[in-house]
């Protein structure tokens, strides 16, 4: 399976291009807007046939180029049935399997951050969006967010996945690129060593974080597909 990491510096975002190689079936997860020709050029040059654009959730700090890409390629733009979008091709649930050539891409429904999150498992990885960051998490104080859920979603779904996995985030902030179920069970600051969920809410209540400089802008814009 070809999997290719991509970043946007001014929102730390991680964009993946996932792909079949035998049969060059392809799904882009978290595109950003501003990086549409980037990635429409990189598709293009490594001859995919992009056939999913798959959203984690609805972002709160980058427009996604969802509907660009779907323009572009006539692919199908996928997010999580609680997410409320009217321009997704595909609402998806938990456990619902997207197919890439012979490639299984599986849907953990990852609630906490938003109530829409979704992580995507596929062979030895696992794009975790927001919910698990590399030593971090998504914050739970808005896009009806909860401690609770979080920590249930990463201990249950990510957690209890092989711990040679590898964890590839949604965003990064410290100059990490991945991780692996072992390392983030060990060493999470949040989570890590076997945290309790009430000491995990009481992390979570204090963090005072401002909100992202773009929420106003970025929820409206993709739940129209970044159009």
């Amino acid at each position: 399976m070809f999997v290719r990491q991509l970043f946007d510096r001014e929102t730390s975002t991680y964009t993946y291009i996932i792909a079949d190689e035998a049969t060059s079936e392809a799904a882009i997860i978290d595109p950003v807007k501003e990086q549409l020709e980037r990635d429409v050029l990189l598709i293009k040059q490594l001859g995919f046939n992009l056939k999913y654009v798959l959203e984690t959730h609805v972002h709160a700090d980058h427009i996604t180029s969802s509907g660009k890409l779907r323009e572009e390629f006539s692919a199908e733009v996928v997010l999580h049935e609680n997410s409320g979008s009217e321009c997704a091709d595909l609402l998806i649930k938990d456990s619902d399997i997207l197919k890439l050539g012979d490639v299984e891409v599986k849907a953990l429904h990852t609630p906490g951050h938003t109530n829409a999150d979704l992580s995507f498992a596929v062979e030895d990885y696992v794009f975790t969006g927001d919910a698990l960051l590399v030593r971090d998490c998504g914050r739970t104080d808005f896009q009806s967010g909860s401690s609770v859920k979080l920590y249930n979603s990463i201990n249950d779904k990510i957690f209890s996945l092989d711990e040679k996995t590898t964890i590839y985030p949604g965003h990064d902030y410290y100059g990490f690129t991945a991780s692996t179920v072992k390392e983030e069970k060990q060493f999470n600051n949040r989570l890590g060593n076997g945290k309790t969920e009430d000491e995990f809410v009481e992390i979570m209540a204090n963090l005072d974080l401002a909100l992202p400089r773009k929420i106003k802008e970025s929820v409206p814009g993709n739940m129209a597909c970044g159009l």
